[in-house]
């Protein structure tokens, strides 16, 4: 039998001097007559088998708030891997769920799409201007950029997790845009001083003060369509709980 109880019965000695009745003597039976009283094993409240092989303990290993997510699971297979040998024979243990994987493929995806836009913004810029080194100026603000989020991340404390190389996987995409446009609106500006001044080499300055001039006029456009895409991030940064937790990291690289 299993007996629960919550009042005065605090140990198994309580228990094994439990009154049950008395004999036509007068003399009481006790619990601890009639039955061996011991501490038994918990209930049991639940099953776990893998793949149909049959009953399995399984366990999760939680990170702490703020940790980098690919050094702890480097951490915990180490482990792991030194707990196998003291296994006795029969038993191992299986990885059901392998967070870095996905860590992997999200930088992985950011590395492609970096390449993605290399090549596709070099294609423009020699398509569309019949000006390769133009190109350069987008393709080294890329990466500058990248590096200026990484460095920010690191001191707000912003772990490279999915979400995070998510957003800088998206602002990687207006930051060309607004590169292109920036290059095509000089381009513009240098043509036009080649057909007024047909016969006259363009000096340094004077071609220093067509690229301002251009960079003044689209400038502010530039500007404020960014911001507006970066004030539309704003309600992100009021969720709360869970949702609060899993979106901040994305639109703090985003932004």
């Amino acid at each position: 039998y299993m007996v629960r109880s919550h009042g005065y019965l605090r140990s198994l000695e309580d228990f094994r001097n439990v009154l049950l009745n008395a004999n036509e003597a007068g003399t009481p039976v006790l619990l601890r007559d009639v039955a061996t009283v011991r501490i038994g094993p918990e209930m049991r409240r639940g099953i776990a088998e893998l793949n149909g092989e049959g009953e399995v303990a399984g366990g999760v290993v939680v990170m702490r708030s703020g940790k980098n997510a690919l050094e702890t699971i480097k951490a915990v297979k180490a482990k792991l891997a030194t707990l196998e040998s003291s296994l006795p024979k029969g038993v191992e243990i299986v990885t059901t769920y392998d967070r870095s994987k996905l860590i992997t493929a999200a930088v992985t995806n950011l590395r492609d799409k970096l390449i993605e836009e290399f090549v596709v913004v070099a294609l423009v810029c020699a398509i569309f201007l019949f000006h390769l080194r133009s190109a350069l100026v987008a393709i080294i603000s890329l990466p500058l950029g990248v590096l200026a989020a990484f460095i920010v991340m690191r001191y707000q404390g912003v772990n490279a997790n999915l979400m995070s190389l998510g957003g800088i996987a998206i602002a990687v995409g207006a930051m060309v845009d607004a590169a292109i446009v920036m290059i095509e609106n000089a381009h513009k500006h240098l043509e036009a001083y080649s057909h007024a001044h047909p016969n006259q080499e363009i000096s340094a300055k004077e071609r220093w003060d067509l690229i301002a001039e251009s960079a003044i006029e689209v400038g502010p456009a530039l500007f404020f369509s960014l911001l507006i895409v970066t004030l539309s991030f704003i309600p992100v940064f009021a969720l709360e709980a869970q949702e609060g937790k899993l979106f901040a990291p994305l639109a703090y690289t985003k932004t």
